[in-house]
């Protein structure tokens, strides 16, 4: 669940800091004190998109973070996430946090790494549900009630096997289509290949070749100045005046006689011999070096042609001569294909074939499995429709077929039926806002069960609705928050006095800048902010008493 949230230089919202519990909490206050944009800060952390007008005036950047402590199945999921993204983990929490720039530009970070906003959607997913008055108005497209229904049947390992099965129809099926390409393009392609492989091939290359040959022209290049200087050690060390060989010598000689007196001496003497016998042969191998030193313009020009030779099949085909050599394996896999045409053709034939039905298999099940669930997500929906005022309404779920795509073969739409006798029709065309709202609502309530997601967020769902029904409408969504938090922005006190917690949005001018502030209620401001909701601008002892008896009703049904 959403513990703290904080929101910096976020339009009017200076500095808001805000703690959440479990339960219902209910955000309300005038229009426009600035409650939406608490929930368009929740939205950013769960990786919506910023606007780039964001940051308050005056201000280079907007900041919201917010600290999550999600139950523990749905910590283990945005775990193995943040483990595939490299990202860190934390203990129990996972904290957020979004920067936005002015212009636009901005940056994300989970748990104090930085990371990008989709993968920061992908957490999100399991973080934040939002539903708001604006957000409700996507039951009307129904590009969005398969994603509904196949939460509600729990599809997710039938749409990743129908994923795959699709992915490799799609691989076949373009392999097969670029080998049945243009018969010209074809012949064009294999002169060029084969053009290409008879450069390579006339190359003669061997693996690491360019790197010998780099260091040999090297060695021939500086021949002459390696040469001089393996003859000054060897001089050094064996053939000039006071070379080490002599020195080290006369050192062992002198320390043997001196051991007759001393024989401790002896451990000393040993080594020098060692050495002195080590720099003889070192001085001997200096000597070979340098007499094999000698330049040789003929072997270090043909170097230079092989290298040049090496360079430009690079540039043509990899960095290294390894590369060169794998691409070569490439063109000749590529040739024998085209020039195999046929064969391989009827390889892809079957290939795509096998794929195909495999595809189609994986979206027989997933059909049959929305057939299922069509009916019992029609069934579950109704009584919940009832309970919200709707008691004619009819949800019906149409499953019509379509062209094989990665999810499946099905088209899927929500109709309705508002009254009895009517025939079913689609969303867009019969339903109200109030109505699109409370189809949300019974949606929520039916897909609870499938829902994934530690924290719900009700923006205004209540848009639209009134007397009786938005008592009823109160107490699904108190219905929601059992077992799960939830966070409501209402105008409707019916909805505000269910809530476990009470939270005021004001917006107020301080030096000539509007301020947006936010605060837990006391039970006696409580009591005057849903009088204020029940009797308007001017709050009266009547509105105070109708608010006294909402409050102890809401206290009288969480009783029982």
């Amino acid at each position: 669940m959403l513990r703290h949230l904080r929101v910096t230089n976020f339009a009017i919202l200076s500095d808001v800091a805000l703690e959440f519990g479990e339960g219902l909490t209910a955000l309300t206050g005038e229009t426009g004190a600035g409650k939406s944009l608490i929930v368009e800060a929740v939205n950013l952390l769960r990786g919506g998109r910023a606007s780039a007008d964001i940051p308050r005036e005056g201000a280079e950047q907007a900041v919201v973070e917010a600290i999550f402590e999600p139950p523990d199945e749905i910590l283990r999921a945005i775990e193995a996430i943040l483990a595939d993204a490299g990202l860190p983990g934390g203990d129990g929490e996972v904290v957020v946090r979004r920067v936005i720039r002015r212009g636009g530009r901005s940056r994300t970070y989970v748990n104090g790494a930085l990371t990008t906003a989709s993968r920061l959607a992908e957490i999100g997913g399991f973080l934040v549900d939002l539903s708001g008055q604006h957000q409700h108005q996507g039951l009307v497209d129904p590009k969005g009630h398969r994603a509904i229904l196949d939460a509600f049947a729990g599809n997710e390992t039938l749409l990743a096997d129908m994923e795959r099965a699709y992915q490799d129809l799609k691989r076949a099926s373009e392999a097969r289509t670029r080998l049945v390409g243009d018969e010209r393009e074809r012949a064009e392609r294999i002169d060029y290949l084969r053009f290409q492989l008879g450069e390579i091939e006339a190359a003669k290359l061997s693996p690491g070749e360019d790197e010998d040959l780099e260091a040999e022209k090297r060695r021939l290049q500086y021949a002459e100045r390696l040469q001089s200087g393996a003859r000054l050690c060897e001089d050094k060390l064996y053939a000039g005046d006071g070379a080490a060989v002599d020195t080290l010598g006369a050192a062992a000689r002198e320390l043997a006689k001196l051991a007759n007196l001393d024989p401790s001496l002896e451990d000393i003497a040993s080594p020098l011999e060692e050495a002195r016998a080590l720099a003889e042969d070192a001085a001997a191998a200096l000597r070979r070096y340098a007499e094999a030193s000698a330049g040789d313009p003929a072997r270090l020009s043909e170097i230079e042609d092989r290298l040049a030779l090496i360079h430009r099949l690079q540039r043509k085909h990899g960095a290294t001569v390894s590369d060169v050599l794998a691409r070569q394996d490439q063109i000749r896999e590529e040739l024998d294909a085209l020039e195999n045409r046929d064969e391989r053709l009827a390889e892809l034939e079957r290939e795509v074939e096998r794929a195909r039905g495999e595809a189609e298999a994986k979206a027989a099940e997933l059909s049959s499995a929305r057939e299922r669930a069509a009916e019992e997500l029609a069934t579950a929906a109704h009584p919940r429709l009832g309970e919200l005022g709707m008691e004619a309404a009819r949800l019906s779920v149409v499953i019509e077929p379509r062209e094989l795509s990665h999810d499946g073969a099905d088209r899927v739409e929500f109709l309705l039926a508002a009254n009895r006798g009517e025939r079913a029709k689609p969303l867009a065309k019969i339903a109200s806002g109030g109505e699109l709202s409370r189809i949300m609502l019974a949606l929520k309530l039916v897909l609870r069960r499938a829902d994934t997601v530690g924290t719900y967020v009700f923006d205004e769902v209540d848009a639209g609705i009134g007397g009786a029904a938005a008592e009823v409408v109160g107490r699904q969504i108190r219905g929601v928050a059992e077992g799960r938090q939830v966070l409501c922005v209402t105008h409707l006190p019916q909805i505000a006095v269910l809530a476990d917690a009470h939270l005021h949005v004001s917006k107020l001018e301080q030096d000539g800048r509007t301020e947006t502030f936010a605060s837990a209620l006391s039970p006696e401001a409580r009591r005057e902010e849903i009088a204020r909701m029940l009797g308007g601008v001017r709050v009266t002892d009547s509105a105070r008493a109708h608010a006294d008896e909402l409050l102890q009703e809401a206290e009288s049904a969480a009783r029982t």
